[in-house]
């Protein structure tokens, strides 16, 4: 008997020991799958990491055994596992969770994947010569039918002249068969029963083949990227992650098209990562016009088992070279990466917030790549200050590419003062003058608009104007969203829904109104002042079946649409040639979140928003409307000017502990009973001030302090660059499982958050 530790996809600590016989141990190897039981009846599919003659310290009747083995071969590369460690140690979660996040559902199931097949026919074996042929299209002659059938199947395969001019026989679905010959299914299987054919089932690919890769469709790099490709090379021979600090539209993905294509020439692999699934779409097309099949897509608006399939794929003699993806792609299996690609570094998208491991994209594809001897390019218009820093202090390479692509002005910036217009009585909606005349101006020239609102939703809550009464989610302490289209009433915290309600219950009163506007809101608004417009609506609500991003976005790219309202995926990146005119409705609302990135955030946004404007062509216009147009940062955002942005942030964020001078870890405390919640908060804060002293801030309430009907607590450690983070992770273990193993605290669940955003 030999034994084989295992993870579990299961938010546990540790690994799990279980027996298996020799005959059956002789076939694994670390990186399978195996069956086990888990408690009285369960069964999993685990993930074998050692195989050994180490007896468990454990009575025999306790050491359960493997059930059995589902993989031929491992799943996972020994690297992968080395990240999976990383990314547990580093954010503070098991391994088992990892897991879970790591591998597709279809890996994770104890079936297994299955592959998808079609039924295919051939000639029987008996009648494969051409006496025996004959004898067969003789037999069928009662069967006019079938032998019609039969006959067209001969035509189709090649068998009626194989053995006159023996040549290639041709592979037929029995769907092929049907459309050729009109025939039911009930002929082609009396031809199977009677024996003149035979069905069998081909594994089918579920991915798509873009064909042979086209280089000659790379576009010739202009002076300034070529200077800056050059640049990034050079560093490479001393950094190993290099920043390009690219305008909007200065071509940065060129110069990524030019350093994959180098890549593969040199055998190796590359990931390029986007923020959201939103870009690949058109970034797949321009990619897939350069490399063809070489390129694979992975996101999560992919099916589980076209996942699987790419995930198998890359494990083949044959894997794709590119592989274009959102973050969860950075867990695939790469056998010789040699160019990590991280676009739009900056976006908080890349973070992965619940469930765990609340891991960052950015810094698990760094790790990566160093473990696997890869480069890194970072590439944004507007770099995190983290990033940045690093770039400045020369921990990184840093390169920058200041001009857009043929020379295009940035678009040119109007503020406009919606405070001072609704006080003047010149502006009651949500669209100022300017923006409408510029919209208008814009629709009449055959050109496009984009209105961004970060706020989905007709409006933000619904209130009555005679008491004041506001719905609330009955599980979170958030008022509900309005949705016009389906009359309800929505917590974009938890999902609860309840229609809204005819009559105020508080006082009667039948006159309900939204305040705040959310994108539905914009939309029917913008179509009540220009009917003659084309809308589209991007946002959550709109983006939730399979290939929503796919249609919105090709068609406001071919001119279908030429007036897109969006929430902030319409600011990531998407390349539309005919946009004169972009509106930030409300600049406020991003300006004034309570949240030290506030700023940071608004800036980046404000100035990807309006990179949208004017691409190709005649210089773009942005009309951005906020009440306080004297803000620094707003000031700074018209400007372009992200060299003062980031010297004035720095210098608040150095004085205040934040990044990039200290590392934050967020600990929340959640429970059903506040009580409970506060008591334990108060506690463990205490417990961390004599650990940590001034390092801890709180417990405090966060900003919405009940979610799913549990209390939080939150907790916030500053720890100064430098501090010995392992030792202080193992402390904040310990003291958390101290907290745990107290009577009363069962129930009540407390985990990290490291370098939250």
């Amino acid at each position: 008997m030999r034994y084989v530790d295992v993870i579990l996809p299961l938010p546990l600590e540790g690994t799990f020991s279980y027996a298996v016989d020799d005959k059956k141990a002789n076939g694994i190897v670390a990186g399978m799958r195996l069956l086990v039981p888990w408690g009285k009846s369960k069964t999993v599919a685990a993930l074998c990491i050692r195989v050994h003659d180490d007896k468990p310290d454990l009575d025999d009747s306790k050491i359960k055994e493997v059930l059995d083995v589902l993989d031929p071969a491992p799943v996972i590369l020994p690297h992968q596992y080395r990240l999976w460690q990383w990314i547990a140690s580093y954010y503070m979660c098991t391994m088992g969770e990892v897991m879970n996040a790591a591998l597709p559902a279809g890996l994770k199931a104890e079936t297994g994947y299955r592959p998808k097949t079609e039924t295919c026919v051939r000639l029987a074996a008996k009648y494969r010569n051409e006496q025996a042929l004959h004898i067969a299209i003789d037999l069928l002659r009662r069967m006019p039918k079938q032998q019609k059938v039969f006959l067209a199947f001969l035509q189709l395969s090649h068998w009626d002249v194989y053995f006159e001019n023996p040549c290639e026989i041709k592979e037929l679905t029995r769907e092929e068969l049907m459309n050729a010959t009109s025939c039911s299914t009930a002929i082609v299987r009396q031809l199977v029963v009677h024996g003149f054919l035979e069905a069998y089932d081909r594994e089918v690919g579920r991915l798509n083949h873009a064909g042979q890769p086209h280089p000659e469709n790379t576009k010739t790099l202009n002076d300034a990227q070529a200077k800056a490709m050059d640049a990034i090379e050079a560093q490479w021979k001393e950094k190993n992650v290099v920043l390009l600090h690219g305008v909007t539209s200065s071509g940065k993905t060129e110069i990524y098209i030019h350093l994959i294509e180098k890549a593969i020439a040199e055998g190796k692999q590359v990931l390029y990562l986007l923020p959201e699934i939103a870009l690949t779409v058109q970034m797949t097309e321009r990619l897939q016009r350069v490399f063809g099949s070489e390129l694979g897509i992975y996101h999560s608006k992919y099916s589980d088992a076209e996942r699987v399939e790419i995930w198998q794929k890359q494990l083949s003699d044959k894997p794709y070279s590119v592989i274009l993806g959102a973050r969860s792609a950075v867990f695939l299996p790469f056998q010789r990466l040699g160019l990590v690609i991280i676009d739009e570094e900056h976006e908080t998208s890349y973070k992965q917030q619940d469930p765990a491991p609340r891991y960052h994209a950015r810094s698990a594809a760094i790790v990566m790549a160093q473990m696997l001897g890869a480069k890194t390019l970072l590439g944004s218009a507007t770099p995190c200050m983290e990033s940045y820093y690093n770039a400045k202090t020369g921990k990184y390479g840093y390169v920058p590419l200041m001009q857009r692509y043929q020379g295009i002005e940035l678009p040119d910036i109007h503020v406009v003062d919606i405070k001072d217009l609704r006080h003047r009585k010149m502006m009651s909606g949500p669209f100022s003058p300017q923006l409408l005349s510029a919209i208008r101006e814009a629709l009449s020239q055959g050109k496009q608009a984009i209105l961004f609102q970060n706020r989905r939703g007709f409006a933000p809550m619904i209130e009555c104007k005679v008491c004041g009464w506001v719905p609330h989610c009955k599980n979170c302490d958030v008022s509900l969203t309005y949705h016009k289209r389906l009359n309800m009433l929505t917590c974009h915290y938890c999902g609860y829904t309840q229609p809204v309600p005819m009559v105020c219950p508080c006082c009667g009163n039948p006159h309900l109104s939204g305040r705040g506007y959310g994108t539905e809101k914009i939309e029917d608004q913008i179509k009540e002042v220009f009917p003659e417009a084309r809308v589209a609506r991007m946002d959550l609500d709109t983006t939730r079946t399979k290939g929503a991003y796919e249609r919105i976005i090709h068609d406001f790219g071919a001119g279908k649409t030429n007036l897109l309202i969006g929430t902030q995926m319409i600011s990531k990146g998407l390349d539309f040639d005919r946009v004169a005119v972009v509106g930030i409705l409300d600049a406020d609302s991003m300006l004034n979140y309570p949240d030290f990135r506030a700023y940071e955030y608004a800036f980046m946004m404000m100035s990807q928003v309006s990179g949208r404007a004017g691409r190709k062509g005649k210089r773009g216009l942005v009309v951005l409307q906020t009440r306080n147009p004297l803000l620094p940062v707003v000031q700074q955002v018209v400007s372009n000017d992200y060299q003062t942005f980031y010297h004035d942030l720095l210098a608040e964020r150095h004085l205040f502990h934040y990044p990039p001078f200290y590392h934050l870890i967020y600990i929340y405390l959640k429970h059903k009973q506040e009580g409970i919640v506060e008591a334990a908060s108060q506690q463990l804060g205490a417990q961390l001030r004599q650990r940590f002293g001034d390092r801890v801030l709180g417990p405090d309430k966060p900003g919405v302090a009940r979610v799913q009907s549990l209390s939080i607590r939150k907790i916030v450690l500053k720890l100064e660059n430098g501090i010995a983070r392992a030792q202080t992770q193992q402390s904040l273990i310990a003291l958390r499982q101290q907290l745990l193993n107290q009577k009363g605290y069962k129930a009540l669940q407390i985990y990290f958050d490291v370098d939250p955003m």
